[in-house]
């Protein structure tokens, strides 16, 4: 069955060009227009990504249910649970 065409960019392209605005913004060389332009492609790559991970995340927890599985933690706290195990 093929994957249907997402018109929005891929999470992991997302979040790269995030990150390339955020270096750019930190070292303080452009002007302030640039500067506004650059952060409101930010937002929208930040949504586009919280957007993305939203689905995953709903995904993920379909799959479980339809296995019969419906226990589902949060990732930290299988981390603190994980820590505090080892001796």
């Amino acid at each position: 069955m093929p994957r249907k065409k997402s018109t929005s960019p891929d999470f992991e392209h997302s979040l790269n060009e995030l990150e390339t605005l955020v270096e750019q913004m930190e070292q303080g060389d452009i002007s302030l227009e640039q500067s506004l332009e650059l952060f409101e492609r930010g937002i929208k790559l930040t949504r586009s990504c919280q957007e993305s991970l939203k689905k995953a995340e709903l995904r993920v927890q379909q799959l479980v249910e339809k296995n019969g599985d419906n226990q589902l933690e949060d990732f930290a706290d299988a981390n603190e649970d994980a820590e505090t195990e080892t001796p």
